[in-house]
């Protein structure tokens, strides 16, 4: 049973968000070893610090919009919608599916994660497959649906549950950065000559930096988070802000030591070498031997991320509904007050992706496209709302030096956004088919506004957007 158009409750403090946002440092670990090896440790913790650096700075002006709209769930992409509606309605449906697909298909990605970490350490001698086309499907692609299958259910039951379960698998998500950033570093095992820069020098080097960039934002960019949960605080004010830059400074710590410490007990060459045993090599030589350890602390890492992106992505996917953006539908709250269908629907898409696309980084490829775009669309609405809506209460006033950081941002996100879709084999991405994939989620969110509007036409209704605007805010 789903009751359409209902608010989300406020159950949540600072320190839950906080806890669902460790999946932030977490993920890093998908982009760590194949990184260091094509671009050597050095530059990869000043690419880290850089774009941790960015997200940091975003998360400020996102405090301020996030204060401005205490009651519009969606985070970033409906802070995008309400800068730009004025002046392209469209605009906005587009980056917001684009959002919802950066977080969505990450935890497709972060499944087979899950599947292929206990595959090949638990069960390898399960060897059948079943060719689906661009997939043999094996027992890594069974447990990627089980972990799909079980983090929606679990986040069916309620946000106190999800919230339950980040503190738990944060325990061990803790307790693995610490292991690679400051274990090295306590036994001794630590020696810096193994460190490279792998950067060549010019425009070629300069283009290398950039895609890296747009890579590793995937995941440094997203502590913005946070700020989706703003109508489930108890206090959105100060929960908004704490949460914000304390999952900042965890991520900026632990992506540029997590680096450094793999790389100062193994060194560059050897991660270049075999970067899919990096994590095991590197804790053989910390503690010992005890692979199924690591990969067991990798594995409940992996439904960390899952877990959390399950519930952001949920609830930015019924933020855009509850703004009239998408499909009707995607509104619905079930008993425990869960965007049930929007977390049904992302299920379904990422089993999709997991049994149907062969490339994991070109599903990353697909949905950073719309994810940077709409950080880009977000922070320019800071701009815009600050000169077109001057009267909106703003509880958290950012100084004007802000607005000069906003367009060092937006200059700084369209630069990697180009460079980035231009050049997918830079990193590793795939190619033209990627391009068109990323392209195509865009024009998914045109078509489901059409929808929505004939929905709304047909109801004789107004727009979503007036229903759920308060009167303050028009």
């Amino acid at each position: 049973m789903t009751a359409s158009g209902a608010p989300l409750e406020r159950k949540l403090t600072w320190r839950d968000s906080f806890a669902l946002s460790l999946l932030v440092p977490v993920s890093i670990f998908a982009a760590i070893a194949p990184s260091m090896g094509a671009v050597g440790t050095w530059t990869l913790m000043l690419l880290f610090a850089v774009v941790c650096t960015v997200g940091i700075l975003q998360g400020f002006i996102y405090t301020e919009l996030a204060a401005m709209f205490p009651d519009k769930s969606g985070g970033v992409a409906v802070y995008a919608h309400e800068g730009w509606r004025k002046y392209c309605t469209p605009l906005g449906a587009i980056v917001a599916f684009g959002y919802w697909a950066g977080w969505s298909f990450g935890v497709a990605v972060m499944a087979l994660g899950f599947g292929s970490v206990l595959h090949a350490e638990f069960f390898p001698s399960v060897t059948w497959s079943i060719d689906l086309g661009a997939v043999d499907a094996t027992l890594t692609h069974v447990l990627a649906v089980f972990a799909l299958v079980l983090v929606s259910w679990l986040n069916l039951r309620g946000i106190e549950v999800t919230a339950m379960l980040a503190k738990i698998l944060g325990v061990f998500a803790v307790a693995l950065i610490l292991l690679f950033a400051v274990g090295p570093i306590v036994t001794g095992n630590f020696d810096l000559s193994g460190l490279t820069w792998q950067l060549p020098g010019g425009w070629e080097g300069w283009h290398t930096a950039l895609a890296f960039l747009f890579l590793l934002a995937w995941s440094s960019y997203a502590l913005e988070m946070c700020a989706i949960f703003t109508p489930e605080y108890k206090d959105p004010l100060r929960d908004t802000r704490i949460s914000l830059r304390a999952a900042g400074l965890v991520t900026l710590a632990a992506s540029v030591l997590a680096p450094m410490g793999i790389a100062g007990v193994l060194g560059d060459e050897t991660v270049a070498a075999d970067p899919d045993n990096v994590y095991a090599a590197a804790f053989g030589e910390l503690v010992g031997q005890a692979s199924s350890f690591v990969a067991a602390m990798l594995a409940l890492s992996f439904l960390l991320v899952m877990n959390g992106a399950t519930a952001d992505s949920g609830r930015a996917l019924y933020g855009v509904a509850r703004a009239g953006m998408t499909l009707r539908q995607l509104e619905g709250l079930n008993s425990g007050k869960e965007p049930a269908p929007a977390i049904l629907v992302a299920m379904v898409a990422n089993i999709a992706l997991v049994l149907f696309v062969g490339n994991p980084l070109g599903i990353i490829f697909a949905g950073n496209v719309g994810y940077i775009l709409t950080h880009l669309l977000a922070i320019a609405a800071f701009l815009l709302l600050r000169r077109d809506r001057p009267e909106l209460p703003r509880p958290v006033r950012l100084g004007r030096v802000w607005v000069l950081v906003a367009w060092l941002l937006i200059a700084f996100n369209a630069t990697i956004l180009v460079v980035g879709v231009l050049s997918p084999g830079a990193t590793g991405y795939g190619g033209t088919a990627e391009q068109l994939i990323g392209a195509g989620i865009l024009l998914v969110g045109l078509l489901f506004l059409g929808v929505r509007r004939r929905q709304d036409a047909r109801q004789r209704l107004p727009s979503a957007t007036t229903i759920h605007e308060p009167e303050s805010t028009r």
